[in-house]
Parts: C-alpha cells; structure tokens; sequence
C-alpha cells in the first residue's frame, strides 16, 4: 500500500470508531450494557480492533 491507501483506510477507521462508539453510547443509555453484555462487548471488541488497525495504518502512513 502507498502512503495515500493508508490515510484513506485510517480514514475509513476513523469512521467507524466514531460510529461505533455511538452506538456504544445509545446503547448504554438504554441499558443494554446491563441486558446484553455479549454484544456490548462486540461493539466494545470493535472499536479496539478498528483503533490498532488505525495505529498500524498511520504508522505505516509515516514510515
């Protein structure tokens, strides 16, 4: 990948951390923290999955 394919894709990233983390928001407003825990936890495995992938990308984005 060059430097711009990086940038785009930790873009992409970025995207889909903040929406995520909306949605982890709504969903602990309305309590589904409490009542389901397995898929609060999916969301919460999401953003930290996107978050290393972006590191990776800018990281290679300034290599």
């Amino acid at each position: 990948m060059n430097s711009d394919e990086h940038e785009r894709v930790a873009q992409e990233l970025e995207s889909l951390i903040r929406d995520t983390q909306a949605t982890i928001e709504r969903a602990e407003i309305h309590g589904l923290d409490q009542t389901s825990p397995k898929d609060f936890q999916a969301l919460l495995d999401i953003v930290d999955s996107a978050v290393k992938q972006q590191r990776e990308h800018t990281q290679a984005m300034l290599d």
